[in-house]
């Protein structure tokens, strides 16, 4: 009598065997980018987002050691708000802005180096997870935004698997709630655009952010040609060795992606914009074998146009966290030009 498997296993192994059809497959980058990128925004549902004027709102602006800080507001969609921090480090003009996502946190404040209990002070110290405040000190002005569902954005209600019924709900109109954290992205580049130029370099945004950060940063940067760089940490990873390996949250998954493309293919996407991709060795939940594999094909995307130079990959020593040390100089190597 043959073994049951459960149906989870039966399901990944169903998965280990699909073929995206539209992976890039090393013919003409442009012509394949703009296919792919148009079958990206239906997966994602981002026709489906509701376009509103951005209607800034400035709560208030403080001096603080070695910057200036502004916290604001502004409209994504029609009645929702996306809460948002502006750092302008002293005595730069017209600094270069890196956008700062944070993953499964308590939420942006940690991008500010806030403790608000001892499991913050630990995200930070090990993790490098005060985005913004390193950004500053490198000379970037940073911006932090509550992603959806996390932080200011999540239930209040909902202490854990926040992002479960919100993503659920979101499908059940052929959203994702990875759509709606690129949109909201692109809108924060409106802000900058609009409200900001006078502070920042608008023509030098880059992005970054650690796990769903990074998630939100990789497909951001498939997408959205405003984006100058792109440093998605401990999100980029084959889909079969990560997502589709082992329990996630709910918020990683666009349906039928995989029958489509693999997350190499968001890399190849991006080109020919700076990319810096970061992992950790030890990472569990996006192993190293599945993230080099995403990195070598989307090098091979870029070389076909002569820009291989444009991507690096830092890999740090240790697991799931962000590595400033090392992917600072990576992005400095590239936006310093």
């Amino acid at each position: 009598m043959r073994s049951v498997k459960c149906t989870y296993d039966y399901e990944r192994e169903l998965f280990r065997k699909v073929k995206p059809s539209m992976s890039y497959d090393g013919g003409d980058l442009k012509s394949w980018q703009g296919a792919a990128r148009e079958k990206l925004r239906e997966l994602l549902g981002m026709e489906r987002m509701i376009p509103a004027a951005p209607d800034l709102s400035v709560a208030w602006e403080k001096q603080q050691a070695g910057y200036t800080e502004m916290r604001f507001t502004f409209q994504s969609e029609p009645g929702y708000r996306i809460p948002a921090h502006l750092l302008l480090p002293d005595g730069v003009k017209n600094p270069p802005v890196i956008i700062c996502l944070q993953g499964h946190s308590p939420g942006m404040y940690i991008s500010l180096g806030i403790v608000k209990q001892e499991k913050d002070a630990l995200s930070i110290k090990n993790g490098n997870r005060d985005f913004c405040i390193r950004a500053v000190k490198e000379g970037y002005a940073a911006i932090c935004m509550e992603q959806r569902s996390f932080g200011e954005l999540k239930n209040p209600n909902k202490e854990l698997d926040a992002c479960l019924e919100p993503a659920m709900t979101a499908l059940l109109m052929g959203r994702t709630t990875v759509g709606e954290r690129v949109w909201d992205v692109c809108r924060m580049i409106d802000v900058v655009e609009k409200y900001f130029a006078d502070k920042v370099d608008a023509s030098a945004i880059c992005l970054t952010g650690n796990s769903g950060g990074g998630t939100a940063t990789a497909y951001a940067a498939a997408l959205e040609d405003r984006i100058k760089l792109a440093m998605p940490s401990c999100a980029v990873c084959g889909f079969a060795d990560s997502i589709g390996a082992m329990h996630h949250c709910s918020c990683n998954y666009v349906p039928q992606i995989g029958l489509f493309f693999d997350m190499g293919d968001l890399v190849a996407m991006a080109c020919p914009k700076y990319y810096v991709q970061v992992n950790g060795a030890e990472d569990k939940i996006f192993p190293l074998a599945g993230a080099k594999a995403c990195f070598e094909q989307g090098k091979r995307a870029y070389a076909s146009l002569g820009f291989a130079d444009r991507l690096t990959h830092v890999i740090g020593e240790e697991g799931h966290r962000f590595y400033a040390d090392k992917a600072w100089p990576a992005v400095h190597k590239y936006m310093d030009k």
